[in-house]
Parts: C-alpha cells; sequence; structure tokens
C-alpha cells in the first residue's frame, strides 16, 4: 500500500504531466488528502528538490500558494551537472541510488539502464575490504558509466 507522500507526490506529478509547472495551496491539498499542512511540506521538500529537478516557491499568508516549476534543461548540461556537481571523488550507494532516481525520473535513462548502473555500484558487486575504498570505486564507476551513456568526454 502507498504511504500517504507517495500518494500525495503521485497527485501533484499527475498535475504537472500536460504542464511544467503548477501552483496549489497547501491548505487545500493538505484538506483534499485528510493530513496536516506539515506533511505537503514533506512531500514539497523531499520529493520536489532542486536535485530532483524541481523548483518550489512558496507564498505564505491567507492567499498563499506553492509554485511548483519543473526545471528544463537541455539534456547535455544537465549531465554535466551531474558529472561535476553530484558526484564527488566519493559518492555512497544510497547517494548514487538517489541519483540514478533522478536521471530515470527524467528519462534521461530507462528502467533498465537504471537497474543496471544499480547492480554495478551496489557494495555486493563491489566488496572492497579497505574501509571507504567502495565509495571511491562506485563514484569513478559511475562517472564513467554517464560519461559513455552520454558520449560526453572528461
Amino acid at each position: 500500500m502507498a504511504s500517504i507522500s507517495d500518494i500525495i507526490e503521485k497527485f501533484i506529478k499527475d498535475l504537472m504531466e500536460d504542464s511544467s509547472t503548477v501552483q496549489i495551496q497547501r491548505n487545500e491539498l493538505a484538506n483534499l488528502f485528510d493530513c496536516a499542512p506539515s506533511q505537503i511540506n514533506y512531500v514539497l521538500t523531499t520529493r520536489f528538490s532542486r536535485e530532483k529537478g524541481y523548483e518550489v516557491q512558496s507564498k505564505k499568508g491567507g492567499g498563499g500558494y506553492v509554485k511548483i516549476d519543473k526545471i528544463v534543461k537541455s539534456n547535455q548540461e544537465q549531465i554535466l551537472y551531474i558529472l561535476h556537481k553530484k558526484i564527488d571523488k566519493e559518492i555512497t550507494y544510497i547517494q548514487g541510488k538517489v541519483l540514478v532516481k533522478s536521471l530515470l525520473d527524467t528519462n534521461l535513462i530507462n528502467n533498465r539502464e537504471s537497474k543496471i548502473i544499480l547492480c554495478a555500484i551496489d557494495d555486493k558487486s563491489l566488496n572492497s575490504p579497505i574501509h571507504g575504498l567502495n565509495d571511491l570505486v562506485r563514484s569513478k564507476i559511475l562517472k564513467n558509466i554517464i560519461e559513455e551513456l552520454f558520449n560526453i568526454e572528461e
């Protein structure tokens, strides 16, 4: 069964299906889902962050609203951003998984590619006896896969 956060996220993404922008009222959304406005805030901060390709603006007060914009960048620009800003010298599996999910969510990779990448960067695949080496190797593998998938010469 899906959590309330998953349901709210899907509802907002469905609203954005035809447009890259949606404007909603936090209290109305909370009433619709019979939850606290803080639950809406949680969904907005965890599911609609800049790292996941969204810009959220909020205006508080009586006529307040939340505006969510899907950030539209060229694929090349987005990939270069990921390579230089999101993948450091080391990356944990969880960080890599979030990054791969964002690539999948923005349709830069497909589901099969996502699964292959996640298998390649999983600790079970790396299994280094030296503490911290997995994160270093994972970073190099992830960068190499992304560079190759998108034909980027570094």
